[in-house]
């Protein structure tokens, strides 16, 4: 399935969950913020959050300093 992440086109497995998608990316989730279609989707959701063709997924992520 084509989804769009961070405003780029990738081809993914289908029935995909947001957590799998980040564990794939290698990304720490503990430093991350995850926007599904233009909505917020709380960390606790990302395991049953699944994925589907068309959708827009935008990773933020936080970063320290002073």
């Amino acid at each position: 399935m084509r989804v769009q992440l961070n405003g780029e086109t990738k081809e993914l497995a289908e029935g995909l969950s947001l957590e799998e998608l980040l564990a794939q990316l290698n990304l720490a989730p503990e430093r991350l913020a995850v926007e599904l279609n233009r909505e917020v989707v709380r960390r606790a959701d990302w395991p049953r959050v699944k994925l589907s063709e068309g959708d827009r997924v935008e990773i933020v992520h936080f970063v320290g300093g002073g």
